[in-house]
């Protein structure tokens, strides 16, 4: 199996040298050009994911994976680094950071190799365990990581009834600042009020960008049923009432959308 799965990878190497060489696409793109191809090519494999189409998530996978021999062969070629380079760094960094694994320290759980984790990037020349946290990421997921970053370094509540009570204080603060009619404090104290459920998700073990995806795509569905009813019986949405919308709403969740 492992002789079989080099083989194809390096057919794959073979297929990239030879579309860079003749294919005039292939020949024209540059590390920052497939960039944002990149970015796509992740957000279709968690789409895929969210559905749980193996499938796909077979097909998204060999798109990533050609990803990232396609930035290696671009960088081979100003002698940068190679895919042997990349390969080589990881597995580098793999055994140095599991020494509970590849060295003589112990672990009870998994806390406790997060936790050796972000103190071996420390000892790597980390200044801040934030460090490892991308600006571009989406802001729950940006906001999930932080949280699970400073509490991999000690600095977390104790229990989840604590950050519940986080979430209604700063709701209440969220209200009072309406009351008050100040854009600005309503909208820091709304970012408050999203970073607390944030932390209250990490502690009843919920992914809050995966649980707002699902929520988005039933949305979509639900939607699109109120849409299809309204279009074959020849109505205008705005011209109907709340009421028989939510009628039609109720009929979608009742079919499982």
């Amino acid at each position: 199996m492992k002789n079989e799965t080099l083989e194809q990878i390096s057919r794959l190497l073979d297929i990239m040298d030879e579309l860079r060489a003749k294919c005039p696409w292939d020949k024209k793109q540059s590390i920052e050009s497939i960039r944002h191809l990149t970015i796509e090519e992740v957000y279709e494999l968690s789409d895929a994911i969210l559905e749980a189409n193996m499938d796909e998530i077979k097909k998204e996978l060999g798109d990533l994976l050609l990803h990232i021999v396609f930035y290696s062969k671009i960088a081979s070629e100003t002698n940068a680094f190679s895919l042997k380079d990349v390969a080589f760094s990881i597995c580098e960094k793999l055994i140095h950071r599991h020494p509970h694994i590849y060295g003589d320290v112990k672990v009870n759980d998994e806390k406790d190799v997060m936790r050796n984790w972000e103190q071996l990037k420390l000892k790597e020349g980390k200044k801040s365990v934030l460090e490892g946290v991308a600006p571009s990421m989406p802001g729950l997921l940006k906001a999930m990581r932080m949280q699970e970053k400073a509490s991999a370094s000690g600095f977390d509540w104790e229990n989840d009834s604590q950050v519940y009570e986080k979430v209604e204080e700063e709701l209440s603060e969220l209200r009072a600042e309406i009351q008050q009619g100040n854009k600005e404090r309503i909208s820091d104290e709304f970012g408050d009020l999203l970073f607390a459920l944030v932390n209250y998700a990490r502690f009843i073990d919920v992914n809050p960008e995966e649980a707002l995806e699902r929520t988005n795509k039933k949305f979509i569905n639900r939607f699109q049923y109120i849409e299809e009813q309204i279009l074959t019986q020849g109505k205008i949405m705005k011209q109907l009432p709340l009421t028989e919308l939510d009628k039609y709403w109720d009929e979608a969740k009742q079919k499982g959308l």
